[in-house]
């Protein structure tokens, strides 16, 4: 199942959490798209409730799972 999310962040625009493949696509208010892997569906309900979604993004997913650039755009 797929989960996506238009947050009110001034750093992002949304995100898209694939359940299956542990997938967290995040779309940056600048435009880019980058797919963090081995992402638990609890990190993406923390990060879209969190008071901060920039905040929460830069200390708990940034740097902790691996990522890659999208290759194409999705719309969730």
């Amino acid at each position: 199942m797929q989960r996506a999310r238009r947050l009110a962040s001034s750093m992002i625009d949304r995100v898209v959490h694939d359940d299956e493949a542990q997938t967290l696509s995040v779309r940056f208010r600048n435009g880019r798209d980058y797919v963090y892997e081995t992402v638990p569906r609890a990190t993406y309900d923390a990060l879209v409730s969190a008071p901060s979604a920039g905040a929460f993004f830069n200390d708990a997913v940034r740097g902790h799972f691996p990522c890659r650039r999208a290759s194409k755009r999705y719309a969730p």
